[in-house]
């Protein structure tokens, strides 16, 4: 049950990101649902291959190429799901910070709670 309100969670800031955000497109709930399922397989299954790679820049920019990861996951998402769409490096940016702070309180609630 938890899972599912995560996803949902995740769907509401992604459809809330693409009414203030220019470059953020979701046209709706199902896309915004598949969008939050596609980015956590994305997450689960591409970013640890990418992390590894990539682990050197990451090393020489104290972490921060880690944010360009999440550009880039998010990047694959777009790509693979319809009616979801990110245009920008900008848009890209904010849109990436915003789901990784929500992500982040989401999992410090859980952990608080359990």
């Amino acid at each position: 049950m938890t899972t599912l309100l995560y996803f949902l969670v995740m769907a509401a800031v992604m459809l809330g990101l693409s009414r203030v955000l220019p470059g953020f497109v979701v046209t709706g709930w199902g896309p915004a649902l598949i969008a939050a399922v596609v980015l956590a397989l994305v997450n689960a299954i591409l970013k640890p291959i990418l992390f590894v790679l990539t682990l050197p820049l990451t090393i020489v920019t104290l972490g921060l190429f880690l944010v360009v990861l999440n550009m880039i996951m998010l990047w694959v998402t777009s790509a693979l799901v319809p009616g979801f769409d990110v245009h920008g490096i900008a848009s890209t940016l904010i849109a990436s910070l915003v789901l990784a702070v929500v992500g982040m309180i989401w999992k410090s609630a859980t952990a608080a709670k359990a």
